[in-house]
Formats: structure tokens, sequence, C-alpha cells
């Protein structure tokens, strides 16, 4: 094809020609290339060869496809979180984050972990039914699932497919405990379901705020809720008696960690009880991607933050190790945690860490099974 230049997979859109085709592509999106994933042993990347065949190149749009899984709960034996389940109802994310540790799994499918994890994603339709079949399992022991971890369930699409909505129906029915992370203020659609779940002690939500600068955030996370409508979803979810806590995360360093005393400050206003962090992680391909962001979008930053990165990863941009991935090391880590823990303890927040009830799980039925007078549900705690 004539506007198409294949190029070796170590040498990134950033240095290679015809890199302004794709700027011109992704209006509304964080990543600023399509480069290929590490299992791939070529990149294609746009190249304009004097003929202005990319003259009429427009915006990227969103693609939708469909995938059947087998099973809908991800075990994990994470020694660092709290959970050891979750449910993805997506595969991808249109919010766009441009930190977001998640991108590398779309070189899973043989995608880029840049503008395809924004534009080509997959969603389960059938996600509430496996759910649904899963808990009916004799041997499931019911602890809290937790769903957000990985991509968004609240993100755009899910206000036309509607697949958070069923598992959330499934997870209401039987009683089962749930924890939920978003920056989408569409969790409110919801607040029906929620609410009457928080009676019985099953559901807590964590609404992420990264930065209260609007301009800032457009940047990083171009298709999520503006930071005021994350502040006032805390609010309405407070209101109507849901358990919500506020996820700092990431805090990146000479970016929006100045912002950390602030953001607290505004959520715990707003009815947050809990708060948490996690510091800038780069696994794989979300290294290059966003110290490409990073140059384009904060030439006159990028040096510095990337500087005090290394800071806090042993020398290097990212350190996965068990316990110090989510902090980090070294004497700039510390005072990030510090000033954390102070900001928390004044404004009241983690006084009492919230946990969810698995008391009240009804087992559904399956087909065959004989009911019996004396059924109790199971008693388990989350």
């Amino acid at each position: 094809m004539r506007n198409l230049r294949t190029v070796p997979a170590n040498e990134t859109p950033a240095t290679a020609p015809g890199h302004d085709p794709i700027r011109r592509q992704r209006r509304g999106r964080a990543a600023w290339s399509n480069v290929s994933g590490r299992f791939e042993c070529r990149n294609v990347s746009f190249f304009d060869d004097g003929w202005d065949s990319l003259a009429d190149v427009g915006s990227l749009r969103t693609r939708v496809s469909e995938e059947t899984p087998r099973r809908i709960i991800t075990r994990n034996t994470s020694p660092d979180i709290s959970f050891d389940r979750s449910i993805n109802p997506y595969r991808g994310c249109e919010h766009g984050c441009i930190y977001c540790f998640a991108r590398p799994t779309h070189a899973h499918m043989g995608l880029s972990p840049g503008l395809d994890f924004e534009t080509r994603l997959f969603a389960k339709p059938n996600a509430a039914e496996l759910l649904e079949a899963e808990l009916a399992d004799p041997r499931y022991v019911p602890k809290t699932i937790a769903i957000g971890t990985n991509t968004d369930a609240y993100q755009p699409i899910e206000r036309q497919r509607r697949i958070m909505r069923a598992v959330l129906e499934v997870l209401h029915r039987h009683n089962h405990p749930v924890g939920i992370v978003t920056k989408s203020a569409l969790v409110l659609r919801d607040l029906d379901l929620l609410s009457d779940m928080a009676e019985k002690n099953l559901v807590k939500v964590a609404i992420s705020v990264t930065t209260l600068d609007r301009k800032l955030a457009r940047a990083m996370e171009p298709r999520a809720a503006a930071p005021e409508k994350r502040i006032e979803a805390i609010g309405t979810l407070s209101d109507h008696g849901i358990p919500t806590a506020v996820m700092v995360a990431p805090v990146i360093p000479a970016l929006n960690d100045s912002e950390i005393e602030d953001i607290l400050k505004a959520c715990a206003g707003a009815g947050a009880r809990e708060a948490g962090y996690i510091l800038l992680r780069l696994p794989l391909e979300v290294r290059d991607l966003f110290r490409e962001w990073l140059t384009n979008e904060m030439p006159d930053r990028a040096a510095h933050v990337l500087s005090l990165m290394r800071s806090m990863r042993g020398g290097r941009e990212y350190d996965a190790t068990w316990g110090r991935r989510m902090r980090g090391t070294g004497p700039y880590a510390w005072s990030i945690g510090r000033r954390f823990e102070l900001a928390a303890g004044r404004l009241g927040l983690n006084k009492r860490r919230l946990r969810l009830s698995a008391a009240h799980f009804i087992r559904p039925a399956r087909a065959g099974d004989q009911l019996s007078l004396f059924d109790t549900p199971d008693r388990d705690v989350a």
C-alpha cells in the first residue's frame, strides 16, 4: 500500500517517518502511536509518500467485537492486592488513559497496546449468564468480586451494551459482595441496585481521581468523566448510603503528586470514607507509550518526571517486584506515602476499613437441583 511502511519492531513511531498522520487520527485519544505489541516481529506505520494520499485520513472510530469466554471470574494469587477474583466485562477501554497498566493485554490479541487498546474493544455479552453458572457451582465459596481493576466496566460502550448492569443484577439477586472501581459517572445509573446491596453490606464503590485539573485530565484520560463529575458521583453515592472510597491513582511525580492533599480534601468533603493511592506503573509497552505521550504533551518536564520515576524504581522506569510495584522505593516515594497518610488522617479517612459480607449469599439453583426446606445461605465473610 502506498501510504504504509513496515519498520523493525524496535523502531518506535516517535522516531519513524510519517508520525504526523497518526496525530491527525488520534483526536480524542491519549496514545500518540499504534506501536505493535511485543509478540509481533514487524511494525506497520503511516508514511506520507508526497502524493497527498493521507490528506483525508479521519479520526479513529471505536470498533467493538464480541467474544464468548467459557468463564467470567478471573482468579489471581498476587500477594500485594486485596482480592483474589475479578470480572472484566470488556477487553480494552475507550477511556484511553495513557498510563493504563492493562494496555499490554491487547498484545495477546495481536493488536497494539496503543491506539488499538482505545479503539478496538471486545465485549463479553454472555458475562451475566456465565457468572450465574459459576456461582451455582457447589464448590464455589463466595468472597468479594472486584470489578474495574483492569478495564473500566462503566466505560462509554456500557451505555448501550449494559453488560455491567446485567452482571450487577446477578450479584444483587444472589446477595454476592462486590467492590467496584471506576472513573465514570455512569455508575450512578445503577443506584437502585447499589443502594439495595449497600443495606446488606454487599458493595463498596471506589472512584479514581487522578487530578483536579481538567486540562491535564483531558490529556491523560480523554474519554473519562471530568474530575468534578467524579467528585459529584462520590457525593451522590454517599447520599444514597453506598460506601465510597477515592483512589488517587496513579500518582505521577512532578505531574500530579502536588495535588494529593487537594484531591483527598475534595473527595472527603463529598462523602468518601476510605482512600488509597498507587504509584505510576509502566509495565511492558506502557513504558514507551507513556514516555512518548509525556514528551509530546509535557516537553518542558518530561525529563524531570522520568528521572523521578527512576529514583523510585531502583534506577529503572519500572520495578514489577511484589510489594514495590504499587509504592516504589527511595526518599521521593517515601515522601509521597507520608504525605498521603498525613492528609488522610487529618480528613478522617481510613479510620475504618469496610469488609463486605457474604453472609447473605444465595447460591443459584441449577437445573435438576432439588430444593430443601432446610436450605440456608452460605455464611462466609469476604
